[in-house]
């Protein structure tokens, strides 16, 4: 079997724009990847051309590691997100062949499942007015749809440090949706990389009698040392990687030791296979695995072929009940979360379990996303009214 070429169809949404590749072969089989990009979907696509010609065409689609070594190092030039992102998408649809052409899903060529669920939490759901009262409704429409788990950044614009007004106001936040979901469910905490290291203990000392699950990205990061700083004066656990994009990069983590869970993005990654390598790392290092998702029907069927195979594997984000929710409609066999469990069940379709519906696909086309977490209103995900 020989792929033949390529094909990429981008969904689009004013906050974000999902990047859909299809890998076909002369057998007839067609896999399908994903990604989204922030701001450099035309530089993916870029990429993707000049990859098909020099990489791509002509490849076994079942040889998935000689494919990524090629695609990373065959162009020289360090691969950064760009690169990461278009091998995640080919080498993401290569396991959906495999697993079509075998006839089993990707994760029994994975080792075979570990569990029959994963477990979800939502997010993008709070795309409302910020106050607690609409949170605590926002909130408790997460619960009503079958979650048992959901993050949340209730920050506003912060950055470096939080004024002790603003500091109070997201604690009443907090404390409304805690209040919304009860003391069982799991609320994990997003500060999106916002502050300096002193500022992130003291909004964790602050939201800790709420209880949250993580504390997620508290420092930006590019400086682990800060990142250490943090983890040595919190007892919650802190989660961070969405912006790593090299399974080699998360060296230094583990080796200061300054993260509880790990939130690779398998669509920035390099894919299924660097995924489950950077798990199997993890393990012996005693941390769990949360995947960032903030992809499509896809990315969340990819990541979910590596939760079921991983041991170490903790919970998937969930974005597609709540932001623009209507591009389920272009996946065919799209995951859902099971309102009875809070979980997604364990697939035995074969390859990713999905199938891209290009025609309606063609009714979503590419916008201008812009997504600026340091504008007023940046969690109502609505660019015309929050961007600077």
């Amino acid at each position: 079997m020989r792929i033949t070429g390529i094909s990429t169809h981008v969904v689009g949404t004013p906050w974000r724009n999902l990047t859909y590749v299809q890998v076909h072969t002369d057998e007839g089989l067609t896999g399908v990847g994903e990604t989204r990009m922030l701001g450099h979907t035309d530089a993916l696509l870029g990429y993707l051309r000049e990859a098909e010609a020099n990489h791509i065409a002509g490849s076994d689609p079942f040889r998935t590691e000689d494919l990524v070594r090629r695609m990373k190092y065959g162009d020289f030039g360090r691969a950064g997100e760009i690169v990461m992102s278009g091998i995640a998408c080919v080498e993401t649809a290569c396991w959906d062949i495999k697993g079509k052409a075998l006839g089993v899903p990707v994760w029994q060529l994975l080792g075979g499942n570990v569990t029959d669920s994963v477990k979800a939490y939502a997010n993008g759901w709070y795309t409302t007015e910020r106050t607690p009262e609409a949170y605590h409704r926002a909130a408790k429409d997460v619960m009503a749809r079958g979650y048992r788990a959901l993050k949340i950044d209730p920050f506003g614009t912060g950055h470096l440090e939080l004024s002790h007004q603003d500091t109070r106001y997201a604690v009443s936040l907090i404390e409304a949706v805690r209040d919304a979901i009860g003391p069982e469910a799991e609320l994990m905490l997003e500060m999106h990389g916002r502050f300096a290291p002193a500022t992130a203990v003291r909004l964790a000392r602050e939201m800790a009698p709420f209880r949250p699950a993580w504390l997620e990205e508290p420092v930006p990061p590019e400086n682990l040392k800060a990142l250490a700083k943090v983890a040595e004066k919190v007892e919650t656990p802190v989660a961070t990687g969405e912006r790593v994009h090299d399974r080699i990069e998360f060296r230094e983590l583990f080796e200061s030791q300054a993260a509880d869970i790990l939130q690779p993005d398998l669509g920035h990654l390099g894919g299924i296979a660097e995924t489950r390598k950077l798990a199997a790392t993890a393990e012996t290092h005693y941390m769990l695995l949360a995947p960032h998702n903030v992809g499509g029907p896809v990315l969340t069927a990819a990541s979910l072929q590596v939760g079921f195979a991983t041991p170490n594997f903790k919970v998937l984000e969930h974005f597609n009940d709540f932001a623009d929710a209507q591009i389920q409609q272009v996946v065919k066999g799209a995951p859902r979360v099971d309102p009875e469990t809070g979980c997604f069940a364990l697939s035995h379709a074969p390859g990713l379990g999905v199938e891209l519906d290009v025609e309606a696909a063609a009714a979503f086309p590419q916008q201008r996303a812009h997504f600026d977490l340091w504008a007023e209103g940046w969690e109502t995900r609505n660019p015309a009214g929050g961007a600077r």
